[in-house]
């Protein structure tokens, strides 16, 4: 089987492997198989049983591997994928600093050609890692109309499924910010019944968005639009919002209505727990994202916290990579270490890929999205390795920070077309792209030089 996926109609067996069902209250199958047609899932059961059924069905091997549902990223950076190895220049020692001298100059570097390749960069590292969902966060204030599509194209050449939006920020100017908020209001106008591709409004911290902005971006803000917002990831936010705005950043979000069931609130490192008991009435999704969080040295949310006082709490990897078992394996660490407790940690965490996939679902009108059951999509991710232990309901979650996080990915099949066959990419020719990289980088590292 090929990229292209089978052939309309026709049926692909996946199997014999360890099917789990879900990510809350799974079902393990052993020895067990999947099969789907047009993107579909029909049956799920022993092997030999789901063959029997469907006796002229294409085969896909999956050698014994652990089978996943198809992994689902609340927050990413593609724009940040051409950043790597680059010097900023200057000592960078506070996160503002990191903001200024970092990516706000390399999101204003950015042209048409490096934001597609860029988001073909992450895209290609999703495939390679399971994910078949994935939320964007984008900013190139250089390119800002049609950004979004560009992205979208690129998403679509790569078979997976995506919730994308623009930075809406005053830091270039009340006029880029506005023309951030048309962006996002096109982009989600022309994809909203979209199977697939579809928009959300996206702001940058409150600190950079003024309340004239916000004002804007409520008014605007079409019937069954989710927001996408950074919240507090350093002390900064809440410092600024409250010096230049006079309130710190959820009660201002939330005076201008942008908190509710479709909003997910980035980090939330800095928030005190009346902010976070704030988020829980309205039924937000604060995205835990560890890896990013250690790296610019921020903090670290304490899930156990956060979910005692009502958070529903999903996780991002922010542009640090695009591997979703590598930050679920990172939050557990980051609850062990820092509470200092070895007992910790398979409590909060086991939950945060099922609330990733219960958001996307509903943003994507997939209620079954997430799990491997008759009439779910047929988004798969196939671990290499065997379990070489027994794997249960009750200890799969130590099977993936423990196994799951490094092994790797063999097939990822996202509504029901093989993206990866046998650790090949079959939707993307990784090689172009990464020659592409090469070619365009040096310019693109020039501009941000000169704009340090």
């Amino acid at each position: 089987m090929t990229g292209a996926g089978a052939a309309a109609g026709s049926t692909t067996v996946l199997g014999p492997a360890t099917l789990v069902t879900g990510f809350r209250e799974p079902r393990l199958v052993a020895d067990g198989a999947v099969a789907w047609r047009d993107g579909r899932i029909l049956s799920v059961g022993e092997a030999s049983a789901v063959a029997a059924a469907h006796p002229d069905a294409r085969r896909v091997e999956a050698h014994g591997g652990l089978v996943l549902p198809g992994l689902v990223n609340l927050h990413h950076h593609f724009y940040s994928s051409l950043g790597r190895g680059l010097d900023p220049g200057r000592p960078l020692s506070t996160f503002g600093e990191i903001l200024d001298g970092l990516w706000w100059r390399l999101d204003r570097a950015l042209d048409p050609e490096t934001v597609r390749i860029s988001a073909e960069l992450a895209l290609a590292d999703c495939i390679r890692s399971g994910t078949t969902t994935v939320f964007d966060h984008h900013a190139s204030p250089s390119f800002i109309r049609g950004s979004l599509e560009l992205i979208a194209g690129a998403v679509e050449r790569a078979g997976l499924s995506a919730v994308l939006c623009y930075e809406i920020t005053d830091r270039n100017g009340h006029d880029g910010a506005l023309a951030g908020l048309e962006e996002n209001l096109e982009f989600f106008d022309r994809r909203r019944a979209d199977p697939r591709v579809r928009g959300m409004l996206g702001l940058h911290a409150a600190f950079t968005v003024s309340d004239e902005t916000l004002g804007a971006i409520a008014g605007r803000r079409v019937d069954g639009m989710g927001c996408h917002v950074h919240v507090a990831e350093d002390a900064l936010d809440i410092r600024v919002s409250k010096l230049a705005h006079g309130a710190p950043p959820l009660e201002r979000l939330d005076g201008y209505g942008l908190l509710d069931e479709r909003t997910l609130a980035i980090h939330g490192v800095h928030l005190g727990r009346d902010d976070r008991g704030l988020l829980a009435r309205r039924g937000a999704v604060l995205v835990h994202c560890p890896e990013s969080n250690a790296n610019n040295g921020v903090g670290r949310l304490d899930l156990d916290d956060a979910a005692a006082d009502g958070c529903r709490i999903g996780l991002g990897t922010d542009g640090m990579s695009s591997s979703m078992l590598g930050a679920l394996r990172a939050a557990f660490l980051g609850v062990r270490a820092g509470r200092r407790d070895p007992r910790r940690g398979f409590t909060v965490v086991p939950e945060l890929l099922a609330v990733n996939a219960e958001l996307a679902g509903r943003l994507l009108g997939e209620p079954l999205l997430g799990r491997i059951e008759p009439g779910a999509p047929a988004d798969l991710c196939v671990l290499d390795q065997a379990p070489p232990t027994p794997v249960s309901a009750a200890n799969l979650f130590a099977h993936l920070v423990y196994g799951g996080a490094t092994t790797p990915v063999r097939h990822t099949v996202a509504r029901g077309r093989l993206l990866l066959e046998d650790g090949r990419l079959t939707s993307l020719d990784p090689a172009a792209i990464v020659a592409e990289a090469r070619r365009a980088t040096p310019e693109l590292w020039a501009r941000f030089a000169d704009l340090g």
